[in-house]
């Protein structure tokens, strides 16, 4: 049995991660480094504090193409984390792209956000959902991350039966994934209060806060894989598969520590 005590500090694109003093038993088991227990020293001095409150990064996907698009996804993350007061705080894909010399680090780099945010929106709008949106979907389900979709386009597509989601069928019914539907045209509708500003503000307002309930709700169920080395060995496969180079943007102390963030925040198992 190998034992390391370390502190861990993550910082992720400008954004600070809680500094995490944690203790990791390490286990060798047919070559593969396993993490069996994380206790978080932070608890007691976070418990002392009574208005001390997690922090979670959001990883905000959705279509880039327009500057509808662009606006828009800016204007939703910005009251998103002011509704829940900085509870929530998203990355925007669109913030880490180079509009130029679009090569595979591009999809590379945002994937690796996908698996480093503690939870995930994404947008599916559009007769046809944007392909590389759901890609990421699917990636984050790989991994265990609690997601919320978000649909505002009022129209009908997929399979078209009632009461089944608006989009293909391939794309639902994935665990720890909340949905939230809203009437896009009839929310705008609904929001006009005068101004264009005042507009904006109660229609982005609204939404955010069915968004953050949405958040709350997903990330209190409980992880598919209950058992950390399982999880473990299961990110150390999600960071293999992309290939393209992706794993070369990864080193064994990256995914210890990002295992212990998650675990300490409740998104992963911790035994």
């Amino acid at each position: 049995m190998k034992s390391l005590d370390t502190n861990y500090h993550l910082d992720f694109r400008g954004n600070n991660w809680p500094s995490l003093a944690v203790h990791v038993c390490l286990r060798e088991s047919k070559g593969t480094t396993i993490m069996n227990t994380l206790n978080n020293a932070n608890h007691a001095a976070a418990s002392s504090h009574k208005n001390t409150k997690k922090s979670f990064s959001v990883y905000l996907a959705g279509d880039l193409w327009t500057h509808k698009d662009l606006i828009g996804n800016a204007l939703l993350g910005d009251y998103i984390k002011k509704v829940s007061r900085g509870r929530y705080e998203c990355v925007l894909p669109q913030d880490l792209e180079e509009p130029v010399h679009r090569t595979v680090d591009i999809r590379n780099v945002d994937l690796k956000h996908v698996m480093m945010c503690d939870m995930a929106i994404f947008n599916f709008d559009g007769s046809n959902l944007d392909s590389g949106t759901v890609v990421e979907f699917i990636y984050a389900k790989m991994i265990d991350v609690p997601c919320v979709i978000l649909r505002t386009d009022f129209r009908a597509s997929g399979e078209g039966a009632e009461g089944q989601d608006p989009w293909n069928l391939m794309a639902s019914h994935w665990p720890r994934s909340k949905v939230v539907k809203l009437h896009g045209m009839a929310e705008y509708q609904g929001a006009k209060a005068g101004s264009l500003g005042k507009t904006i503000e109660k229609l982005y307002k609204k939404m955010s806060s069915q968004i953050i309930e949405a958040l709350d709700s997903v990330r209190q169920e409980a992880p598919l894989v209950a058992n950390p080395a399982r999880m473990a060995m299961l990110y150390d496969w999600a960071i293999e598969c992309p290939g393209a180079g992706y794993s070369q943007l990864f080193d064994k102390a990256d995914l210890q520590q990002l295992l212990a963030a998650k675990i300490a925040k409740g998104l992963l198992a911790s035994q």
